[in-house]
């Protein structure tokens, strides 16, 4: 992805993803501060959002912590089942760019309505609903996105909770600035054309890994940006039986293999159904591999990156307009009242 060539340069998709390196290597940390308080407290902390405002920042949040250790409770679900829980006095934290998100909405009134005061949003926009529902709120620095797809908003979010974490257990991130480099160099490096073209040709395009938000993530993204159908297969999924309805035409881009399960996938995916499957990894793999800068705990957001940009050429290839979609929305339920 070169924003010196015109295919890309005239898409705001292209340049809002560019923009994240300087998102993720410029984000401030002690803005996130006075959000962290409230985590002494020990309560329990849940996350929600809808679709891409809670996918990415929530799942790897929970993968980070679980990585690290934490004494805390931290829980994900959506908005409309988060109303059949007991969270009155729970810590929540939710997510939407729009700040009007139906389900968020209605989830935080009736939670302010029942006496909660540790309810937090955080925003891409001032003076929304959820600002007058939550006890405080944090808005975004990003800027505004015009592409259908949000990209870097959501890694903007993700960092939120990177920051809140770290705060409270009081353990180092990491080095901005070199995620930053290396979010841009996953964006920017080429991709070799068989493996476009292997993913341009394909019925179904699915994104296997580690239930840390990257490949669901990627899933969602493929719908917006190619238009394709795609499939999230969580873990080891891929070889527990949904090979019985792939077929050769299919291809599975798995995004870090767990290194011990390599020959299985082969065997049940390559061997057995005749498909292709194509890794982004940091390390070499068994599989044609897309090879990306290791960058220990910001990991997450390179292979996002590297995901977006090949993305970003199959939709190209197959002539999309990247910055629309026939049906999706900006904001996919949009609260007016």
């Amino acid at each position: 992805m070169n924003l010196t060539e015109t295919k890309y340069s005239q898409f705001s998709l292209c340049r809002e993803m560019l923009e994240t390196a300087e998102v993720v290597a410029g984000f401030d940390i002690n803005a996130v501060s006075s959000f962290a308080e409230p985590l002494t407290s020990k309560k329990s902390i849940f996350l929600t959002g809808e679709g891409s405002s809670r996918i990415l920042p929530a799942k790897h949040a929970l993968y980070n912590i679980q990585k690290q250790g934490t004494d805390l409770a931290v829980f994900t679900d959506g908005g409309t089942q988060a109303l059949e829980y007991d969270l009155k006095d729970s810590i929540v934290f939710g997510m939407s760019n729009s700040g009007k998100t139906k389900e968020l909405i209605r989830l935080f009134s009736v939670l302010k309505k029942q006496g909660n005061k540790n309810i937090f949003g955080i925003t891409a926009n001032k003076n929304t609903p959820l600002e007058d529902l939550s006890s405080k709120t944090n808005v975004l620095s990003c800027g505004k996105e015009n592409a259908v797809a949000a990209t870097k908003s959501v890694v903007e979010q993700s960092l939120f909770y990177d920051a809140l974490f770290s705060i409270y257990s009081g353990k180092a991130m990491g080095n901005l600035s070199d995620a930053g480099k290396a979010v841009r160099s996953a964006l920017e490096m080429e991709i070799d054309r068989k493996i476009i073209d292997t993913i341009t040709n394909a019925g179904t395009i699915y994104f296997a890994g580690r239930n840390d938000g990257v490949s669901e993530e990627l899933t969602l993204k493929t719908n917006e940006i190619t238009h394709k159908k795609s499939d999230f297969l969580e873990g080891t999924y891929g070889v527990h039986g949904i090979e019985e309805v792939m077929n050769k035409n299919d291809v599975v881009i798995i995004i870090n293999p767990f290194e011990n399960e390599e020959g299985k996938f082969k065997e049940c995916l390559i061997d057995g159904v005749g498909l292709n499957i194509i890794a982004i990894s940091s390390r070499e793999t068994i599989f044609p591999t897309i090879n990306i800068p290791d960058v220990g705990y910001f990991q997450n957001y390179v292979e996002l990156a590297a995901g977006w940009n090949i993305l970003v050429e199959t939709g190209i290839a197959l002539g999309i307009d990247l910055d629309k979609a026939e049906r999706a929305r900006k904001v996919g339920n949009e609260f007016l009242g």
